[in-house]
């Protein structure tokens, strides 16, 4: 004879919101973790997790739960399947149900509860939970929550992140030299730069860092200023040269600027060279004046969306021809 599975009891609240009703309270991380499922009910529930999800991401959560940093407050929704055997008792103050693996379906918070399995601490976690939903009704709700929820665009959290004092030293180094190209007076891209949102003409915080990033290695000894008189120096002798030689690119466009700032070690070792550390804008500009000059607009616009590509077509056109 086999042991009956033992019940839980939670203290909840009863929400209805337009045709439907459902329980608001919170239970332990580790009871939802071997509860819940977001696969097949036949699969393995962990194993399940692990092939529908992402486990960097989860085992983030669970990094960022055992390191004590902060809080998850948002609610986990799930639907009770009918073996939980749901109950509401005292009147409607109390749920209870079975403590059993897959008992509750995940709709939302799919990633929250593999990180809860993976982490090592306990927390309080607010849930939501549906009851006698159909399994038409909790596709629909599924497709609901995670198509008209939009996430927070990542320009936004890059300049939220500088205010939270939440950024590791490379984005505080990024944060600053965007701010600098941003704001300076002598700035190539003054007039050209979106601080916290994605917009069609401007160089975004993402953009930016993607094209700059690269580049910390080479200049992980000088100071933000100099970091910034080089980098200023090298776009602005790039946007002369192409202009003069005709072609034409826009230093705003993504792929254009990742490009032009992947191509940058190469016309840094060129500049010394000739011309030994003087990083001037005139150094800059006899070093790649050529580059465009030789480089072909057929070329240049055969790039396509691949900064990679537009950067070996100017380091090719960036090699001096050798005759005897």
């Amino acid at each position: 004879m086999t042991d009956k599975p033992s019940t839980l009891r939670y203290s909840v609240s009863l929400v209805t919101q337009g045709e439907h009703r459902f329980y608001s309270l919170t239970m332990p991380s580790d009871v939802l973790a071997r509860t819940c499922y977001a696969t097949t009910r036949e699969e393995d529930a962990l194993e399940g997790f692990q092939r529908v999800l992402d486990k960097k991401r989860a085992q983030d959560i669970a990094d960022y739960i055992d390191a004590g940093l902060g809080t998850i407050p948002n609610s986990i929704v799930l639907s009770a399947q009918p073996e939980a055997e749901i109950q509401v008792l005292e009147r409607g103050k109390t749920l209870q149900f079975v403590d059993a693996p897959r008992n509750f379906l995940i709709i939302d918070g799919q990633h929250r509860v593999f990180g809860f399995a993976l982490a090592k601490s306990e927390l309080r976690v607010p849930v939501i939970i549906f009851n006698g939903l159909s399994k038409a009704q909790e596709s629909r709700m599924f497709i609901d929550i995670n198509t008209k929820q939009r996430p927070v665009p990542n320009e936004l959290l890059l300049d939220i992140k500088k205010l939270a004092d939440y950024e590791d030293d490379q984005e505080k180094l990024l944060g600053k030299l965007f701010d600098i190209f941003n704001e300076a007076q002598d700035s190539p891209l003054l007039g050209m730069m979106s601080a916290s949102s994605k917009r069609k003409g401007y160089i975004s915080r993402v953009t930016f860092n993607h094209g700059v990033r690269p580049l910390l290695n080479l200049v992980s000894s000088l100071q933000t200023v100099e970091i910034y008189k080089i980098l200023s120096g090298y776009i602005r002798s790039v946007i002369a040269a192409a202009q003069l030689q005709g072609k034409s690119i826009s230093i705003v466009d993504p792929t254009t600027f990742r490009g032009i700032m992947l191509t940058f070690p190469a016309v840094a070792q060129r500049l010394q060279q000739l011309f030994g550390k003087e990083y001037s804008d005139q150094n800059f500009f006899e070093v790649v004046n050529p580059m465009f000059e030789r480089a072909s607009s057929a070329k240049i616009g055969k790039s396509g969306n691949s900064p990679k590509v537009l950067s070996q077509i100017f380091e090719e056109a960036l090699k001096p021809k050798f005759t005897i």
